[in-house]
């Protein structure tokens, strides 16, 4: 009997043609995610900013700002990025999301050794990353994997907006 083909999971870098189809992505992961973490309106703000494709450009020279597509079988079903940080031998991990049928496989992991990876190829002893104070489940997966909480800081968005963040880092040995 034939054995099964296991999926194809990749890390491809992002283009321009994938600015729509990660936009929708990332509406439709963060109105699941945060809904009882921050406001709608304070949700549609961030993401109208954040994925605006002026915005995503910043990506495609990929000097000191990567962002990759995690695609299962050529479907996106998530992504990550990060760039460097003033700090000398730091990165940071901007972003990592995962849509949530696809949870609880490792495919958060895959993303994380990626960027950890990234992080020492470029010289870095130091990942860091923000992350919601009450985003309790991201913060016992980022915990999990050797984070620790660097500081608490709110940072102005815009708009009135602000986000309560608790800086975590884990140091690349």
């Amino acid at each position: 009997m034939p054995q099964p083909v296991p999926p194809l999971i990749t890390l491809v870098p992002l283009k321009e043609a994938d600015f729509a189809e990660l936009a929708k992505l990332a509406t439709d992961i963060w109105h699941q995610h945060y809904a009882d973490i921050v406001s709608p309106e304070q949700l549609d703000y961030m993401l109208g900013g954040r994925y605006a494709p002026e915005r995503l450009r910043l990506y495609l020279p990929e000097q000191e700002s990567w962002l990759r597509l995690l695609k299962l079988d050529g479907e996106m079903i998530g992504y990550c990025s990060y760039a460097l940080t003033p700090k000398p031998r730091e990165l940071k991990l901007e972003q990592l999301y995962l849509r949530a049928d696809h949870k609880g496989l490792g495919l958060g992991g895959k993303m994380l050794r990626h960027v950890e990876a990234a992080a020492r190829v470029r010289g870095c002893t130091t990942l860091m990353l923000t992350v919601n104070k009450k985003n309790l489940e991201s913060i016992a997966i980022y915990r999990k994997f050797g984070f620790v909480v660097r500081e608490s800081a709110t940072f102005p968005i815009g708009r009135g907006f602000v986000m309560d963040d608790f800086v975590m880092e884990k140091q690349l040995v």
